[in-house]
């Protein structure tokens, strides 16, 4: 046959198209021509694959072949269409059979010797594919795992384009991955129990964690900001399959998927570091923007230590993630858009010199100055800021001191966040900060008497409209951490004592 047909994806941010690639042999000059916008990486694929299919013993037609990818007006980028180009021309060839292709998938970037090299975004790839009805893939061998994490898809892995033609011919059933060496054991996870004192920033966190809510710690150095937001994930319920399934697409989308574990289960957590630029945050890159640190925290934590060293432009542009739980790129090339529902942790010294407090000399005006590198719109998009006192001898020494372990703070949160679940159920929402105010004010009303401190301060002018409904989502929080129902005044007081700043040990306890 001179036509044949192909299937394979493409992927803007996480969301996949199907491209359908038709090879057609006519006489004439003999060359290959490639339409359908490619970028250069896919326009180079044209000798990868002739290369590929030389060196794999099949035969490189001697005529005039042209290439089309479908849809035409939807630009194509990367080499993971190198293996459906490749099968296209030998299906047009006569060298597969015609039927080999129907319904079937094809996903990977061809080696000249003919190898199949893995490709970033399978996972992604799979799932929208499954959606537009395809249930049959071909993926490369070091994809294959995560490939096969998709309910009801039937995957075969290949290492080579000698494999893969063995399988559209009926004669192999495809390779599966080596054996990998067993890695080293590792570290066990970071426990609360490590933390000496602390009694506010451990509460703090247990709120954050039952409700996803944003965080703000203030506090010496030395204190233990870092170690209770590196403990954050640990008290986090494991993920849903659909959730994992969501966040290993992006880590696949960013090549940042180990082979060993293919499926993230657990919270990620992020930690750049303050030089980081917007596109390191939040996603860039030319062409397709790739998912930044924000994205790669989905249904996780993303910690800034020293928040106030970040840019302003980089702390600025946080605030759609936080807002919206999505991230939204334009390029020339496409807007990609990503989900980015995480839980900010951001931490502070109280001045730029970071000694202790005997030994700092900044004057109130260069205080002052630090601290506003936190943007106000910025700041009224955290739920609790909390003040974090040095540690004293006595608590780092007493080791009988130390507070709960992480597993009995993680199964109160579980608890907790099951509570607000039943609560929301029927509803798009699962967390008590995904709810909109407006819907919590109208669903879910909180007597007059409970809001009194709350409406006071908003009368008053000391909180927003914005920050009057984040107190609410943290009072339901609260509530649902004492068992108590709805929220009273104390779970209102309490929110609002967060809100401000105004935390005791007291009141946290």
């Amino acid at each position: 046959m001179t036509l044949a047909r192909a299937w394979s994806v493409a992927l803007v941010g996480v969301q996949g198209h199907a491209v359908e690639i038709e090879a057609d042999l006519n006489n004439g000059i003999p060359g290959l021509t490639m339409i359908g916008l490619p970028d250069a990486a896919l326009a180079e694929s044209r000798d990868r694959i002739k290369a590929a299919i030389l060196n794999s013993g099949e035969q490189w037609p001697n005529q005039r072949i042209t290439l089309a990818l479908s849809p035409a007006s939807m630009p194509k980028r990367g080499s993971s269409f190198d293996v459906a180009l490749a099968a296209a021309v030998l299906a047009a060839n006569g060298a597969l059979p015609g039927d080999a292709l129907v319904g079937r998938v094809l996903l990977g970037e061809l080696g000249l010797d003919g190898r199949v090299r893995g490709v970033p975004g399978v996972l992604p790839a799979v799932l929208s594919a499954t959606r537009f009805g395809f249930e049959r893939f071909v993926v490369p061998v070091d994809n294959l795992a995560e490939a096969r994490l998709v309910p009801g898809a039937s995957v075969i892995g290949v290492a080579s384009l000698r494999s893969l033609v063995r399988v559209l011919r009926g004669e192999d059933d495809g390779d599966e991955p080596a054996d990998r060496q067993q890695s080293a054991q590792a570290a066990p996870p970071a426990d609360l129990v490590d933390v000496a004192g602390q009694p506010e920033g451990r509460t703090a966190i247990e709120v954050a964690a039952a409700g996803g809510h944003h965080l703000f710690l203030l506090g010496p150095p030395g204190a233990g900001k870092t170690m209770l937001a590196e403990r954050l994930p640990g008290i986090l319920p494991p993920l849903s399959l659909d959730e994992a399934l969501e966040v290993t697409a992006i880590h696949s989308v960013a090549a940042r998927l180990p082979t060993s574990e293919p499926l993230i289960s657990t919270p990620p957590f992020q930690d750049p570091h303050h030089n980081a630029t917007v596109a390191a945050i939040v996603g860039g890159g030319s062409g397709i923007a790739k998912p930044g640190a924000a994205c790669l925290a989905h249904r996780g934590v993303l910690f800034l230590d020293e928040a106030p060293q970040f840019a302003s432009a980089v702390l600025d542009a946080l605030r759609q993630p936080l807002e919206k739980g999505w991230v939204s790129i334009a390029r020339a090339a496409g807007t990609a858009v990503y989900p980015s529902r995480f839980s900010l942790v951001m931490a502070a010294n109280p001045c730029p010199c970071a000694r202790p407090d005997k030994g700092c000399t900044c004057p109130a005006e260069k205080r002052r100055r630090y601290m506003s590198r936190l943007s106000g719109p910025l700041l009224d998009r955290v739920d609790l800021r909390v003040s974090i006192p040095r540690v004293t001898r006595a608590e780092m020494l007493a080791e009988d001191g130390r507070g709960e372990p992480s597993a009995a703070v993680a199964s109160r949160v579980a608890v907790a966040r099951e509570t607000a679940a039943q609560r929301y159920a029927g509803t798009p929402w699962r967390t008590n900060n995904d709810v909109p105010p407006t819907q919590l004010r109208r669903l879910w009303p909180i007597s007059r008497t409970a809001t009194a401190k709350a409406d006071e301060a908003l009368d008053k002018g000391q909180i927003t409209a914005r920050g009057y409904g984040r107190i609410l989502r943290v009072a339901w929080t609260l509530a649902d951490l004492q068992g108590v129902g709805t929220p009273g005044a104390a779970q209102i007081g309490l929110a609002l004592g967060y809100r401000t700043g105004f935390v005791t040990q007291t009141l946290a306890a």
